[in-house]
Formats: structure tokens, sequence, C-alpha cells
């Protein structure tokens, strides 16, 4: 059946049935998901249950129930639409736009937007534009208006010479998202070049693919690549919290605006 339907309907519309299908299996008036414009009942199971996210109390990791069920967004996600539709012009004025390591939930809003000359790029090149090396961006400076590059960091080595690549390439007056998994009881970032295994880096990082964790000096790693930071905080922004529990934000996550 599902190949039937597959061949009867277009491509373009494959997307837009899929989500009328799930908004009516989850629909409900308890929660919003501000990405795809959905009602639901529930969130779905995000994360993993690790000792060392729990001990470490790593933000922007761990278990908890919040994935839309219609497109898949994170908790981080709809924080972060949120921030760019009321703090940015990302879809008001024209913006050359690199998304490196894109979330899908965010792609398909900038992909087809007519505000936005938008570029995805990533190590692996399998579902993006380009592939790019982020300590080596093959632009001059001064290219990009704004930069998306979130949850990449913490698995690059030399993340400071990832950092003052972005910097590079990032137009003055330009701006980037940056975000990462930090510890809130670290006030340095954590690092050992020691551990290596998948296995080990899983016990120690909390990701099997991870180098590090970054503690409350993740701002002072920001600012030394040159970036000016801006540490919004949608707790204290009154034009969510009446909105905050439907969307069932993070009140421990930030959003790490990046000025140049």
């Amino acid at each position: 059946m599902k190949q039937l339907i597959k061949k009867i309907i277009p491509p373009a519309y494959h997307k837009q049935l899929k989500y009328a299908v799930l908004r009516k299996i989850y629909f409900g008036r308890k929660h919003y998901c501000n990405v795809c414009n959905s009602n639901i009942s529930k969130w779905l199971p995000l994360g993993y249950d690790l000792p060392v996210i729990r001990e470490k109390q790593i933000v922007g990791a761990g278990l908890r129930e919040a994935m839309c069920p219609v497109c898949m967004s994170s908790d981080r996600i709809r924080l972060l639409y949120h921030f760019l539709q009321n703090k940015t012009t990302i879809f008001s004025n024209p913006n050359k736009l690199l998304h490196i390591a894109p979330e899908p939930s965010l792609e398909h809003l900038f992909i087809n937007h007519k505000n936005i000359d938008y570029l995805t790029a990533d190590l692996n090149p399998d579902e993006v534009m380009m592939q790019m090396d982020i300590t080596r961006i093959s632009f001059p400076e001064n290219t990009f208006d704004a930069i998306m590059c979130n949850h990449v960091l913490e698995h690059i080595p030399d993340d400071q010479l990832a950092m003052s690549e972005l910097f590079r390439v990032l137009e003055p007056g330009g701006w980037a998202i940056l975000q990462v998994p930090f510890s809130k009881i670290l006030d340095k970032t954590f690092e050992n070049p020691e551990v290596k295994t998948p296995e080990e880096r899983e016990r120690v990082f909390g990701q099997t693919d991870h180098v590090r964790i970054y503690g409350n000096d993740y701002v002072d790693r920001l600012e030394k690549a040159g970036f000016t930071v801006n540490r919004y905080q949608w707790t204290e922004d009154p034009c969510i919290l009446d909105s905050e529990k439907k969307l069932n934000l993070n009140p421990d996550e930030p959003v790490f605006f990046c000025t140049k």
C-alpha cells in the first residue's frame, strides 16, 4: 500500500501527506510544535540516559520526551526557530546562510525561502550541497551573512581552529548560532586526548564520537576566536514565556548568538 501511494502521489507531496497523517494520529491541544505548526497530544522520547550525562548535568543531552512526532524536531530546534523568527531578520532580509550539519526540520524551512541564499555543508557529503571540513573552509573571508553550526564543535579535535574559520568567513555585522552540549557544573571544558575508542568516549563524554564536554568557559572559547557572544536565555524573555509549556523547551538551554 505504501509503495502504491508513493507511485500515485507526486514526490513533491510526500512530506505534506506524511505530516497530514501524523498530525491526525498525534492530534491534541496539550502541546504545540512551532516548526511544523502542529498541535499534538504528546512528545516522543529523544536522547540517551547515560551516567556521565546525569553526573555532569549536560544541557542539550540526555533522555527526555522532547521530539515532535510530526516533523521530528527536538526541543533545541523549537528554541532556535523561535529565536530565528523573533530575534533575527533571516526570513525578512536577504541573507547568505551557511548551515553546517543541517538539521532536517530546519533545512526545509530555509532551502526554498526567497530571502535566503542557502548552502548546506558537512564532512560527510551524502546529504548536503557541499563537503566541508570546518577547520579548512574553502571560502574567502567575509563570505556569509549568517552561519548555523549546532552540536558539531564537540566532535572536532581542534575546535578553536574551527571557531576561527567560522569567524573568518562570516561577514562583519553577520551572526552565527553555535550550539553545543555543555555541563552546568564544569567551570572549564573537559578534554582528554587519551580517550579514543567509541566505548571510552561514550562513557567519558556522553557520546561515541564526542571529544570533549564543554564547560561554562564555552563563551570564552568563542570570544578567543573573535566572536562577540550574546548568551540569550529564553526564560528571561517575556515574548516566549506564555508559549513555553506548549513548546516544551529546556529552561537550562540558552542560544549562543555570536556576532562579528
